[in-house]
């Protein structure tokens, strides 16, 4: 890697900092309790260089400008202090690894868990985390992913507002106890994914600013201010820092795939873009030798960031997060419609059936929320694995004003139903840490920046949610938790007990039961390219059939058709038999015989399995 202190064989330890506006850079070390000074050398292409021979791992250092301004590396691989505090020499190549044979999984065998790792147990650490992974992997989790991780301002944060991409964040430990997290997830048959953050840096402690504006385009403009550096004068640079990183988790710990963050807010107007670039060096890489994977989020839903090759393998991504499965569903059942819940107003069951069948609603679809505009990209082409679909995450979630989960808005009946339509789909299921068990605890938005900007933020996030009608006066918004509380962070924390207790243990059996069933009988039959599928709505119930191949697109075998209906009305509802073996029957009525209707009740399910020459 270019970037950053790099350990040398022989001894010693190279420090590298790319600042060209800089004529001169001073290497601060501390040696006991004495900063020692080194004048860098300044080379070609604004890269500033020094070797200490007697440098090791352990060492502390910061960079030193004209102005006097220090800053930390922003290639630390660990910043025990803080963002503020200096960097710490590590040495990459320290860790006992024990997982030489692990090459990943294919993704069709995904279903993947969010977690926040500050949350996800009482002591928020990767060593507190590792101890659960047994757990997860029991309940038929086969990917976790980690929200972002990457060094960000103060005790607690979601992540998003990171500065030093290349440091795990103190807080959750060390790098090698987040290797060895990473090394038991995988003897545990767990991929391991994280979600990183190139489209902006947080507001707090990016010291680039300060030293190195050659990493902002000010001709872009960004919800942040000017945008990364990807497509202007010097960006070359810029891009393979962001390159790097990828790589850096990958290839350093180990980690089975990313989740790149927000990518619609990227602003590269290159050929190729900083996504395709990094996707292909990920190809190219460490893909070469194993599963590697790449999620994105995206706004815009550009199918073309999807798509497949002859073989059926990944172009440039493998998935992408879908929010409009989500939001169909949400408004199904909750019947909430404010913001961009709007969208989906109009028969949200049928809007929840063409996301299973399809993937993305808006494909082309002018949005009315968005005054018409037209969104998305034809998708049926696509396989279904593509899309990573959900009941929650942390944005819907965290992003309400109280941070409640759907478990505490919806009817659990019918949420029962629309999670088993989800996990014996083809899509790829994520849950949100706790959904297993149907987890009430909210999930907050917190942070812990500095007084000025957490009063800000504070003052910001209130005066947001005055648009709604609920929030309008003062008094209201006075009720929204403050970011920046420790209160806030702390309600956010998952409570286990509730494992223990008769209705959260039944959702957790549910959980486990489909998962398997998941496993056992369709996860073998996802092997080749499931597409769009046929779909209806009859009153209130809806009706699926998707086409699987069992033994890939170029398969002889015959293919399998995989039928569902569920029940959503609030009365008893008759229909037609699915054909085929049944695989699942939730709340069906009396004693069906051969031939007859099937009657379900409110929330009922049947899926089947059509496996003949016909089919």
């Amino acid at each position: 890697m270019p970037f950053g202190a790099r350990m040398l064989e022989g001894g010693g330890v190279r420090f590298r900092l790319w600042a060209p506006s800089m004529t001169q850079v001073v290497l601060e070390c501390l040696r006991g309790e004495d900063w020692t000074d080194t004048p860098m050398q300044h080379g070609a292409d604004g890269w500033h260089e020094a070797v200490l021979p007697d440098a090791a791992a352990g060492l502390r250092y910061r960079y030193r400008m004209p102005d006097g301004l220090r800053a930390p590396d922003p290639a630390s691989r660990r910043n025990p202090d803080d963002i503020h505090g200096p960097s710490e020499v590590v040495d990459p190549q320290a860790h006992d690894w024990s997982d030489d044979t692990w090459t990943g999984r294919p993704w069709q065998e995904a279903v993947i868990y969010e977690l926040h790792l500050g949350t996800f147990t009482p002591e928020g650490t990767f060593a507190a985390a590792q101890q659960r992974l047994g757990y997860l992997a029991s309940t038929g989790i086969t990917a976790v992913e980690l929200m972002p991780i990457a060094d960000f301002p103060g005790r607690h944060s979601w992540g998003y507002d990171g500065v030093l991409e290349f440091a795990p964040d103190a807080s959750y430990g060390t790098p090698h106890q987040l290797k060895d997290f990473i090394q038991t997830a995988h003897g545990h048959g767990l991929m391991v994914l994280l979600d990183v953050v190139y489209n902006h840096f947080g507001p707090e402690g990016n010291y680039l600013h300060g030293y190195c504006p050659e990493f902002f385009n000010p001709a872009h403009h960004t919800p942040w201010g000017a945008a990364i550096n990807y497509d202007g004068e010097h960006s070359r640079t810029v891009r393979d820092f962001f390159i790097h990183n990828a790589l850096y988790w990958i290839e350093e710990y180990g980690f089975d795939g990313l989740r790149m963050d927000a990518v619609h807010a990227i602003r590269d107007d290159s050929v190729p873009n900083i996504v395709e670039e990094i996707c292909t060096r990920i190809h190219q890489g460490p893909g070469r030798h194993r599963h590697v994977h790449v999620v994105l989020e995206n706004e815009h839903n550009e199918s073309h960031r999807l798509e497949r090759d002859a073989e059926g393998l990944p172009v440039v991504a493998t998935a992408q997060w879908n929010d409009d499965l989500h939001h169909a569903a949400h408004v199904l059942l909750t019947g909430e419609t404010d913001g961009y819940y709007v969208d989906y107003v109009q028969r949200p069951l049928e809007q929840f059936g063409l996301a299973l069948a399809q993937g993305f609603i808006f494909d082309g679809k002018p949005s009315p929320q968005r005054h018409g505009e037209l969104r998305g990209e034809p998708c049926d082409h696509l396989p279904l694995a593509a899309f990573v679909s959900f009941m929650q995450t942390h944005d819907q979630v965290g992003n309400r004003a109280f941070g409640e989960r759907i478990d505490a808005l919806a009817d659990p009946v019918l949420l029962l139903a629309a999670r088993s339509c989800l996990l014996l789909s083809p899509h790829t299921p994520m849950l949100f840490m706790g959904e297993e068990y149907g987890a009430t605890t909210p999930f907050q938005y917190f942070c812990d920046f500095g007084p000025e900007l957490a009063t800000a933020v504070t003052e910001g996030r209130r005066k947001e949610f005055g648009r709604f009608a609920a929030f309008a006066g003062e008094a209201a918004q006075a009720q929204i938790p403050d970011p920046n509380a420790e209160s806030t962070f702390a309600a956010s924390h998952l409570d286990w007990s509730q494992c223990n207790e008769s209705a959260h243990a039944e959702t957790l059996r549910r959980t486990r039961e489909l998962l398997a069933l998941r496993q056992r009988e369709l996860v073998p039959r996802f092997g080749g390219h499931c597409g769009a599928a046929r779909w209806s709505v009859e009153g209130d119930a809806l009706r699926l059939v998707w086409q699987l191949s069992p033994g890939g697109a170029a398969s002889v075998e015959p293919p399998v058709l995989l039928h569902l209906v569920a029940n959503f009305g609030r009365a008893d509802a008759e229909v037609a038999w699915p054909p085929g073996r049944v695989i699942h029957l939730l709340h069906a009525l009396g004693e069906p015989a051969a031939g007859t209707s099937l009657r379900l009740a409110t929330g009922g399910v049947c899926a089947t399995l059509e496996e003949s020459q016909d089919a």
